[in-house]
């Protein structure tokens, strides 16, 4: 009998994406799975019930009684494990938060932000996809936010001087914001401790600052930044508080992988910039790169907003669920052969991503 891929709707507040789209629907069925939708899962990100039929799932009302494979976006609520029955293989994001909820439960989880960064797991790298959209929102948001126009501008009233935009981490998040920006007319710089970023944010035609402060060793495993020793702090603090007053939006997205988000932009930095200007923090759900930020909230200190930003690939649901659903095809794709699940605690990808195997925790 073929293996069931259960995708229950989103119950997480404000959070609109799906696991799984009618494309995504159409590989697994294809690779010999059964596909189940909970009705009105993806209504949120515009896919429609009908929709998820003709590509072949089954829909139903209460998915999760005897579910073997469970596709979320975000990790589920105790309400939810609780009606999972025992030897579920769950898959989702899981966050920061304690995994103790999942000890003694007969479940295995695999946690997606543990997708490791190796070649043949590209492809599967949910991290990535919702960082470009989270990428891509932070620079409306912050339009949305400053009180002027992003490009330059001759008209008949005179001429408007471009705005300037500051990118903090030029990880997948920030280069697409710097793209996205300089596509909007803005003059953009950037910044990052690592040294392979300067090549990237150069060719997207942005300024990359501090280069005295990048050293060769600041690039941990998996390509992402390891945490500043106190004098490389000290330097790089330095830079950023001589550039920030010069710019009037600056967009932060560093962030150490299991660890608080490293602390940038000071409330004297902050204090420093001109009337108007705005900060979107993308850190803010694990402490924020600014020390005034407050997640899920927008904050005015002596005239510059603040901007807590949570969870900005749920506000571009329909986007951000395709791209998910694609990560998470490819993941099942290389789990299940001739309709049955294969996992393998060896493998290089299924080890890094499990988190809990028969109510251990890994």
């Amino acid at each position: 009998m073929a293996i069931t891929v259960t995708v229950p709707k989103e119950t997480a507040p404000g959070e609109r994406r799906v696991a799984l789209v009618p494309d995504g629907v159409r590989a697994l069925v294809k690779i010999g799975a059964s596909v189940r939708v909970e009705r009105g899962a993806g209504v949120a990100a515009t896919y429609s019930d009908d929709a998820y039929e003709a590509a072949g799932a089954s829909l139903v009302t209460a998915p999760l009684g005897d579910a073997q494979i469970v596709v979320k976006v975000l990790r589920p609520s105790q309400a939810e494990l609780d009606a999972m029955p025992s030897g579920v293989v769950l898959i989702s994001l899981f966050g920061t938060g304690p995994e103790a909820y999942l000890a003694n439960r007969p479940v295995t989880a695999l946690a997606l932000e543990r997708v490791p960064r190796i070649t043949r797991a590209q492809s599967m790298d949910v991290l990535s996809s919702q960082a470009t959209v989270a990428g891509y929102k932070a620079v409306l948001v912050a339009a949305n936010e400053l009180g002027k126009l992003f490009p330059m501008m001759t008209t008949a009233a005179g001429s408007l001087i471009p705005s300037k935009v500051f990118v903090i981490g030029a990880g997948v998040a920030g280069l697409q914001a710097i793209a996205t920006a300089r596509r909007l007319g803005a003059v953009v710089s950037a910044f990052d401790v690592r040294p392979a970023a300067r090549e990237q944010v150069l060719s997207l035609g942005a300024t990359f600052i501090a280069s005295d402060t990048v050293t060769a060793s600041a690039e941990a495993a998996g390509g992402y930044a390891r945490a500043q020793t106190d004098d490389e702090q000290t330097r790089t603090l330095a830079a950023l508080a001589a550039h920030i007053p010069t710019v009037d939006v600056v967009i932060t997205t560093a962030q150490i992988p299991g660890k608080p988000a490293p602390r940038l932009i000071m409330k004297e930095m902050v204090a420093a910039m001109k009337p108007g200007s705005v900060i979107v923090d993308l850190a803010a759900e694990t402490g924020g790169n600014c020390e005034l930020t407050v997640a899920g909230e927008t904050v005015e200190v002596n005239g510059v907003r603040v901007v807590g930003a949570v969870n900005l690939p749920a506000t571009v649901p329909q986007h951000a669920s395709l791209m998910f659903s694609k990560n998470i095809a490819t993941l099942l794709g290389a789990l299940i052969k001739d309709g049955e699940l294969k996992l393998d605690p060896e493998d290089e990808i299924t080890k890094a991503m499990l988190i809990a195997h028969n109510g251990a925790i890994k």
